[in-house]
């Protein structure tokens, strides 16, 4: 079914001007890919100024790319961004062109990998997330990446997909907006006080390269038309990383509850299954969470 020749191996992503678009994009780059993108502003020749809601931006992306592989990673991500409307615009509605651009435009990547998201779950009250658990999403975020997966699921017969849902992860260069990364540069700015939202939360804070390495397998591995969980399984409660960082930048940050960093519909502990990932590709490493804090504390 695939159209590429089994020397080619071009890679486009979606969004590669974003936190994970750029390590990704480098990533590969080190694994012999020749990798092109997608942004909404254009920047060199690899990449194109698309706007994935506008179905006729990707066709024509796709006729000059032809890519062996795609990972579309673009979209609105952060959850508390102000216009509901734009998740489902974005997330839902632009995937499916993405999709449609393939199909009529008759090219067959080798892979496709749809990014979701873990918070397509919502809250289960279980330890551990698996890809058969009914998604319950609580949010405009979540349920965009949730309508995305269904909409996708349905193109299994015609291209060869991978759905992923990542679960929390970091790195350099990743946005204040998100949490890990305020609660650095706060640190970084020796504030004596951090104001943070519910504080006895667990989630996954997996690396970055973690990540990458999980997408770059899951692009070259035999399977396709599953979802799969990028996770690792390893459970960080918040708490252990104020600890973590009071360590690293030798002095105890005082932590404040701030009402309204508390979300509704909050979920408690976001933790996934790794059986479905590492059976696919196998076991995936990553170094340890401490060391992840003091690379983005040391850049």
């Amino acid at each position: 079914m695939g159209t590429s020749n089994s020397m080619s191996k071009k890679a486009l992503i979606t969004g590669v001007d974003s936190f994970t678009g750029q390590h990704l994009s480098l990533y590969l780059k080190k694994y012999g890919y020749e990798v092109y993108g997608t942004s909404q502003i254009e920047s060199d020749e690899k990449i194109y100024k698309c706007d994935i809601t506008v179905q006729e931006d990707i066709v024509n992306v796709i006729k000059d790319v032809k890519p062996d592989y795609l990972i579309h990673l673009a979209g609105v991500s952060f959850v508390a961004h102000s216009n509901n409307n734009d998740f489902y615009k974005v997330n839902s509605v632009g995937s499916v062109n993405i999709l449609d651009a393939l199909v009529a435009t008759k090219h067959y990547p080798s892979k496709i990998i749809m990014v979701s998201s873990a918070t397509v779950y919502g809250s289960q009250k279980i330890e551990s997330l698996d890809e058969l658990l009914c998604c319950k999403p609580s949010n405009h975020y979540g349920a965009s990446k949730y309508s995305m997966e269904c909409l996708a699921s349905a193109y299994f017969q015609k291209l060869n997909i991978l759905i992923a849902r990542p679960f929390n992860y970091t790195g350099i260069g990743h946005s204040c907006d998100f949490l890990i990364p305020k609660i650095i540069k706060h640190y970084k700015d020796k504030s004596e006080t951090i104001e943070l939202g519910n504080i006895d939360v667990t989630r996954e804070f997996n690396d970055i390269e973690f990540v990458c390495e999980a997408y770059r397998k899951l692009l070259e591995c035999d399977s396709k038309s599953k979802i799969v969980n990028i996770a690792s399984g390893r459970g960080v409660k918040l708490l252990s990383v104020i600890k973590h960082m009071n360590n690293i930048a030798k002095y105890k940050i005082n932590v404040v509850t701030n009402q309204l960093f508390v979300r509704e519909n909050e979920i408690d502990t976001l933790v996934g299954s790794t059986k479905l990932l590492f059976d696919l590709v196998g076991e995936i490493n990553q170094k340890d969470f401490s060391q992840t804090l003091r690379e983005m504390y040391d850049a």
